[in-house]
C-alpha cells in the first residue's frame, strides 16, 4: 500500500484531499497544528490506514518532530502534499511585521524544511503537490503578504521540479479559487452579498468545493500525472479571468 503525507488534513480542503488518497487506496498520514477532533475524525472515517500526527509547520521543532514521525511511521513516501497554510486579507498598510512572519513560517519556511527532511523517503516516480493559490497570478493587494507567500511556494515548484526530474519524480502545484472551506465561512456563509461576490470573481460564477480541490490533486498524485510536473493546475473555476 502505498502512503502520502497530507499537511493541514484537519479541515478544509486537507480534509478532502486525505479522505480522497484514501479512496484511491492510500495509507494517510493526517498532520494537523491544533484541532485534534477534526484530525481524529478524518482518521476515523479513513478507518485503519490513517494516523493522526500534530506539528504546526510554523515552528521549526514541530517540522523536524513530523518529519521523524513520518520516517517511524513508513520507509516509503509516495506522495507529499503540503498543503497546511494560513491566510489573512491585509494590504500593505495594515499588515504587521509579526502577521508577516508568521504568513512566511508556515507557508513558505516550514513547507520548504518539511520538503527537505522528508525526501529521503519519496521514491523514484514519487509525487510532490503543493497547494498554492490564484492569487498568485492575479493583482490582489487586499491579501499582500499571503499572495507573496504563494508565489514563492510557485517558485520552489519550479525549481524542485527540475531538480527531481531525473528521479522521475513531479513536482506541481494546485491553485484553488474561493472555497466553501470554515476559513472562509465567516465572510461567506449567511451573507448572500459577499457569496455573491465570490461566484462573481469565478467564470463558473460559483464559489468551488473541497472535493473539486482534492479530485485534482489526486490525479496529480496519481500515475497519469506522469508527464506533468513544474506546472500549476489551475482549480479556480476560471478565476479573474
Amino acid at each position: 500500500m502505498k502512503t502520502a503525507l497530507v499537511t493541514g488534513a484537519g479541515r478544509g480542503i486537507g480534509r478532502a484531499i486525505a479522505l480522497r488518497l484514501a479512496k484511491d487506496g492510500f495509507r494517510v498520514i493526517v498532520n494537523y497544528a491544533r484541532d485534534s477532533a477534526a484530525a481524529e475524525e478524518v482518521v476515523r472515517l479513513i478507518g485503519a490506514n490513517a494516523v493522526a500526527v500534530r506539528a504546526d509547520l510554523g515552528v521549526p521543532e514541530d517540522v523536524a518532530r513530523l518529519a521523524e514521525r513520518v520516517a517511524d511511521e513508513t520507509d516509503v513516501l509516495d506522495v507529499l502534499v503540503n498543503n497546511a497554510g494560513i491566510g489573512t486579507s491585509k494590504p500593505l498598510v495594515q499588515e504587521t511585521e509579526e502577521g508577516y512572519d508568521r504568513l512566511f513560517a508556515v507557508n513558505v519556511k516550514g513547507l520548504f524544511f518539511l520538503t527537505r527532511q522528508v525526501l529521503p523517503l519519496i521514491p523514484d516516480g514519487g509525487r510532490i503537490v503543493n497547494i498554492t493559490s490564484g492569487v498568485a497570478r492575479i493583482a490582489f493587494p487586499e491579501a499582500i503578504a499571503y499572495s507573496m507567500t504563494k508565489g514563492a511556494v510557485q517558485v520552489f515548484t519550479l525549481a524542485l521540479a527540475k531538480e527531481l526530474g531525473p528521479r522521475g519524480i513531479t513536482v506541481n502545484n494546485v491553485a484553488p479559487g474561493i472555497i466553501d472551506t470554515d476559513v472562509n465561512a465567516g465572510w461567506l456563509r449567511g451573507n448572500p452579498e459577499a457569496l455573491a461576490y465570490a461566484a462573481s470573481r469565478h467564470a463558473l460564477n460559483r464559489i468551488g468545493l473541497p472535493e473539486e480541490i482534492a479530485n485534482v490533486v489526486a490525479f496529480a498524485a496519481s500515475p497519469e500525472a506522469s508527464f506533468i510536473t513544474g506546472t500549476t493546475l489551475d482549480a479556480t473555476g476560471g478565476g479573474n479571468l
